[in-house]
Order: C-alpha cells, then structure tokens, then sequence
C-alpha cells in the first residue's frame, strides 16, 4: 500500500525520526539513500516479512511530502505503524495532536 503525509518538519528530520522509530516495531534498515530509507523485517503475527520503502523530498519550498509504500495488502500491521509514524511527525509540529478512534 502507498501511505502520504504532508508536513513542515525538515527531510533530514523526517528520517531521523524514521530511524528511531522503525527498528521499535521489529523493522531493520536495510538499504539507505540521502532521502529514503527501506527497512525490512516482521512486524506482528503471523509472522510475514515486510517491507516498506520511505521517502521524502521538498515540495513547495515548505513541506516535506513523505511517501511510504509497504510491499503488504490491505490494513496490515505495517500500515498501520506506518500511520502512527506520521502522527509522530504531526506532533513535532503540534504537541496537541493526539490519535483517537474515529467511530
């Protein structure tokens, strides 16, 4: 699946940030780039390898599109961490934001 988050914080922040988060869920980095990182590994059960892809680059002068493609189908585990990751990166920018159940 591809997963975007548009945000102010700066590319190298971004994958920082990555870096610090990705290895907690069971995803180890495996090939690095100045703007992109991709991390293997199995997160949750049952135990599938995964994949995810990170990318960022500047657009419009003052955000940073951060892009994430998961080799995985559907609502997987990944996806899911993958969209806390970006309510990591929201709360660099507003310490306020918090992530709660939509229903």
């Amino acid at each position: 699946m591809k997963h975007f988050h548009r945000t102010t914080v700066l590319p190298d922040a971004v994958l920082a940030e990555a870096d610090a988060f990705f290895p907690t869920i069971g995803l180890k980095l495996i090939h690095t780039t100045n703007r992109s990182r991709t991390y293997q590994g199995v997160v949750g059960t049952p135990e599938v390898s995964a994949t995810l892809v990170l990318s960022v680059k500047m657009e419009g002068g003052h955000y940073t599109f951060v892009e994430g493609n998961s080799d995985q189908m559907g609502e997987s585990r990944l996806d899911r961490n993958l969209k806390k990751f970006f309510v990591r990166l929201h709360r660099q920018v507003d310490e306020r934001h918090a992530m709660f159940a939509a229903y």
